[in-house]
């Protein structure tokens, strides 16, 4: 069984986020963490491979740096890592990033694609069920819990307060919750295991059955209009002298001045 658990190396929001004067994030000028949905998703991947012995590669596209979660995704167990970068490929939304991996995927031979919910730099929940589209494949978002049977998942997918069951032949791509389960440690073996294993790197030329058109930012639909840091908040006001009646009429006069109901 392979599976290929596509990750992401994101901007840790902690350290602050930069940005590029065209409204793009200015990723090599940040600290920079694996996608914690993702994170969650290889774990799944790899809980799997330790009941079947399956084998996991990690897929990730962006600048060479990105080699980073690729190594620390082998340190926790993954097999082999393969980094998709090119210049002709900066910039890129949901869309042109969603091509681009899917073009890289068809070089490959899988069972089952797992990918996060979304990530946090752009919380958009779109790439994962593009990929799926561009490859003719099903696909199954939210999932909080995930089982093998013999040629098919079954996937708990989180439903409000409530969750679905549903089961998909493989292939098919499964979009993981952070909070699916608890992502393992890296072991000091690994690490070095890590260390030792050569990334396999492609580029525009590597990618199957897509068009210039698609990619990177003249190829992205999206376009930034502004981007700033955090909004701050204003402190709000404190009513401290109304009663129990008066402030639940304080509060719903200003719940349909809002218009939030």
């Amino acid at each position: 069984m392979n599976i290929v658990v596509c990750i992401k190396q994101v901007p840790d929001t902690k350290g602050g986020v930069v940005f590029n004067p065209d409204g793009t994030l200015n990723r090599a000028a940040m600290l920079a963490i694996m996608n914690p949905d993702d994170k969650a998703g290889l774990e799944a991947a790899l809980r799997i491979k330790d009941e079947t012995g399956a084998k996991v590669t990690v897929l990730t596209m962006g600048l060479p740096k990105a080699e980073e979660v690729l190594r620390e995704a082998m340190a926790m167990g993954a097999d082999e890592g393969i980094l998709v970068t090119d210049r002709v490929l900066g910039g890129a939304d949901t869309w042109a990033t969603s091509t681009t991996i899917a073009g890289a995927l068809r070089n490959l031979d899988y069972d089952l694609i797992i990918t996060g919910r979304q990530a946090i730099d752009g919380d958009t929940a779109q790439v994962g069920p593009q990929i799926a589209e561009h490859l003719g494949i099903a696909t199954i978002s939210y999932a909080q819990n995930i089982k093998v049977e013999g040629d098919s998942v079954v996937v708990e997918r989180q439903f409000d307060d409530r969750y679905h069951v549903l089961k998909a032949k493989m292939p098919c791509l499964i979009t993981a919750l952070s909070d699916l389960n608890e992502p393992r440690y890296m072991t000091p073996g690994g690490i070095f295991d890590a260390l030792d294993k050569e990334i396999t790197v492609w580029g525009r030329a590597d990618l199957k059955d897509i068009d210039d058109s698609n990619l990177g930012l003249n190829g992205s639909p999206t376009k930034i209009a502004r981007a700033s840091d955090k909004v701050r908040k204003s402190d709000g006001e404190l009513k401290s002298d109304l009663g129990a009646d008066e402030a639940v009429s304080y509060i719903m006069d200003k719940l349909v001045a809002t218009q939030i109901i």
